[in-house]
């Protein structure tokens, strides 16, 4: 991308780093997104955001893969990219939070925390799926044909599947807590979510925006950035570590599932407290594991996801935290915020501790999950949730 976009530099790393900043600004612009049009979802409806979402998304993506280079159109060519950029980032700022408020509104409020489960571990299925491309596409495809044309098949790939859902949009329709919401407010009622959601529930986005500190940290680092982190301190066999990885990806999607369930039928709380002992723990003896030789890395890899599959829970949780009518501000705030932190900060600043500490990604992690333990005793002691209903 960077030899695409940006002039001709000797510096690999500097090169490296150009082209990590194209897709690094997007994450800026995904709290903005996230706040302006989840707004718009608590106002005009879950429906009509989506569909906004998907279309923008897809468009920008197909816009990205259409761009002229810099050798064809000089210094143009990385504006248009990064301003495409950071559209794609507002349109998928409202889109993941969306998708856990329209399923979580849809489905029984005993099938919530499975739902929104299932919903997590599809991420993770796409997970697998743009590793597996990507290995394909490498392997396929010479360094020059991968820097003439090649890296706009992705964009193309990406933009169709983002069409997708719009295959199945008869059959979709408007949640009926929002249709409820809209039916028993007057006629003159004036929705106001950015109002009401910093008038009424400071205390719901302090703890909506920690427990998105977890998803975002776990997903980052152990989903995406632990094999390059990895390799700046261990030597691996490459072929057998890249599976191991991948075979860490499909146990986490097991874990969301598992975790999804068994917190439908018992305090989510306590399921979270023992999730992130059972993390830390596994964290640790998986660097442990390295250190001594990984013999056993397949094993150590497939704990690791699976421990990590609490994530797959949280959600339900933040989904009541916010009443009907400022849901999806509040969800779109929480995770954007977080994660717009999370996804500028910790590549950099985990990947440059890695280097002088090899144990800095599972002490990060172990960071994580004391405050995913003292989350769970907070959640545990909690009363019961007012219901998923509930309008301020």
């Amino acid at each position: 991308m960077a030899a695409n976009f940006f002039p001709a530099n000797i510096n690999p790393a500097m090169t490296k780093m150009q082209g990590l900043g194209l897709f690094v600004i997007g994450y800026l612009a995904r709290p903005v997104g996230g706040i302006i049009f989840g707004r718009y979802g608590d106002i005009k409806g879950r429906k009509p955001m989506l569909l906004f979402s998907i279309l923008v998304t897809a468009a920008s993506l197909l816009a990205m893969a259409c761009l002229p280079t810099y050798a064809q159109w000089g210094l143009m060519a990385p504006v248009l990219f990064i301003v495409l950029r950071l559209i794609q980032g507002m349109a998928f700022g409202v889109y993941v939070p969306l998708a856990w408020v329209f399923v979580a509104e849809h489905v029984p409020r005993l099938y919530l925390s499975v739902g929104c489960s299932y919903v997590t571990a599809s991420f993770y299925v796409g997970v697998l799926f743009s590793n597996a491309f990507f290995l394909w596409l490498s392997n396929s495809m010479s360094t020059g044909q991968l820097a003439d044309y090649g890296w706009r098949i992705p964009f193309f790939i990406a933009a169709i599947l983002s069409l997708l859902p719009l295959l199945t949009w008869r059959w979709i329709e408007e949640s009926p807590f929002f249709i409820e919401m809209k039916n028993v407010k007057p006629s003159e009622y004036v929705i106001k979510p950015f109002t009401l959601l910093f008038k009424h529930c400071k205390h719901s986005l302090f703890i909506g925006m920690l427990l998105t500190l977890i998803i975002s940290s776990i997903t980052t680092v152990i989903v995406l950035l632990l094999p390059d982190l990895i390799e700046l301190q261990f030597n691996l066999n490459n072929d057998l570590f890249g599976f191991s990885h991948s075979l860490g990806v499909v146990f986490m999607i097991f874990g969301c599932v598992f975790y999804g369930i068994i917190s439908n039928h018992q305090n989510f709380g306590k399921i979270l407290t023992i999730g992130s002992i059972l993390l830390i723990a596994q964290m640790l003896a998986f660097f442990y594991h390295l250190q001594s030789g990984a013999d056993y890395i397949l094993i150590m890899y497939a704990l690791l996801g699976f421990c990590a599959g609490i994530v797959g829970m949280i959600p339900a949780i933040i989904v009541q935290l916010f009443p009907t009518n400022v849901r999806l501000t509040g969800m779109a705030f929480c995770y954007n915020v977080a994660y717009g932190i999370v996804g500028v900060l910790v590549p950099f600043g985990l990947g440059y501790a890695t280097l002088y500490v090899s144990f800095s990604p599972a002490l990060y992690i172990a960071f994580i999950g004391f405050i995913g333990i003292i989350m769970g005793i907070y959640f545990y002691n909690l009363p019961e949730f007012k219901k998923i209903d509930h309008v301020i």
